[in-house]
């Protein structure tokens, strides 16, 4: 049986947070003995951990650099003694590694980074390439991620490429003319949905003037914004400066943000950057179309033509255009929703993520017993 002690930043409805909820419930209950620990706060994901029996604690941590949370992950690490530390995440990457620091014996320790964090400033990148020697492995989610980190120096052979798992989103608790209803718009509307945080890295103003354009070409065609985030009153202003806000709906957070995808026609990403998009995982699970920045992780996901289309970032025209192809060519909307369904249940199950860690978990404590 091997002690795993799962540390990430929040029980918070986001992305890294879900993927590793998800590893902590599929694990084999044989094999792990699994406990999570949240530095700051609980969140929508106890209930999940509840639900599969898996144990977690919330430490509480209060600020920024609140060095609470080291001595009792320390403590707990003292007392219960696991196999693996298992992070995710800055906070919760560095947390564990400065907590075992002196300790006499170390759980094999391995980090995980989600995203490419051209968003880190100097001293975290320094904090990152000191703590490195404490690092016994980094799984990243993309190989973008991975190539990210190994030009930050980190050993190419101490990275693993574990793409996140996806489930299909249950069914909605209504239905689309419901939710036409509930927002609003006209039963023929056609639905183009964003789902995420608003925030600058998701290149959304290029979406809004999309969408501007996009409604020229057929005015039933709406963009929904379904998330929160710093950028929401600059993007209310921006839509009303580009006067698409007739054809605009922010509906902010939504716990079932992922079962709307069931709603929609198409599913737009814009990002400049990032990990490996749930959102755009999901949309796919659920039979959408997508069209998608041009950045490696969605090349990962998407192939040109086949599930989606892949434009570079910041091409609204390109947005709008391929989007129009697909509201107005039913035969090709439908054959791509098909291909990406396909894609994700062949090669993005949750089952086929879980197998994956426990594969790596259980070589790095035969590794180090030796």
């Amino acid at each position: 049986m091997i002690k795993l002690q799962i540390v990430i930043p929040t029980l918070d409805q986001s992305g890294a947070e879900k993927q590793f909820g998800l590893l902590a419930c599929g694990l084999p209950k044989d094999q792990f003995d699994v406990h999570v620990l949240a530095l700051s706060r609980g969140g929508p994901y106890e209930a999940l951990l509840a639900e599969h029996h898996v144990p977690y604690t919330i430490l509480k941590k209060r600020w920024r650099f609140d060095p609470t949370p080291i001595r009792q992950l320390r403590r707990q690490i003292r007392l219960t003694q696991p196999d693996v530390l298992l992070s995710c995440l800055f906070s919760a990457n560095t947390a564990v590694r400065l907590a075992t620091a002196g300790l006499r014996k170390r759980p094999v320790t391995i980090i995980s980074e989600r995203c490419v964090d051209s968003w880190k400033s100097g001293w975290q990148l320094t904090v990152d390439r000191l703590l490195r020697s404490r690092t016994d492995r980094l799984v990243a989610n993309s190989k973008s991620v991975a190539a990210f980190y190994q030009q930050q120096g980190f050993p190419a052979e101490r990275t693993t490429v574990i793409p996140n798992g996806v489930e299909i989103p249950p069914p909605p608790g209504l239905t689309r003319a419901e939710l036409l209803q509930q927002l609003g718009l006209p039963p023929e509307a056609r639905l183009i949905a964003f789902v995420g945080r608003l925030a600058p890295q998701k290149g959304l103003r290029h979406l809004l003037w999309a969408a501007q354009l996009l409604r020229q070409a057929d005015p039933n065609a709406y963009l929904l914004l379904i998330g929160d985030g710093p950028e929401r009153s600059d993007l209310e202003q921006y839509a009303r400066d580009v006067e698409v806000t007739s054809h605009l709906r922010l509906l902010g957070h939504r716990r079932d943000a992922a079962s709307l995808l069931h709603l929609i026609d198409v599913f737009w990403l814009g990002s400049q950057f990032e990990g490996m998009s749930n959102s755009l995982m999901e949309a796919m699970a659920c039979g959408r179309p997508v069209v998608v920045s041009d950045i490696p992780p969605n090349r990962e996901l998407v192939q040109h033509g086949v599930e989606g289309w892949i434009v570079n970032p910041g091409d609204s025209v390109g947005f709008a255009q391929y989007t129009l192809r697909l509201l107005q060519e039913p035969e090709l909307f439908t054959r791509m929703g098909q291909a990406g369904a396909q894609k994700m249940q062949a090669a993005y199950s949750v089952d086929r993520m879980v197998a994956r860690y426990a594969e790596l978990l259980a070589n790095e404590v035969n590794r180090s017993a030796k």
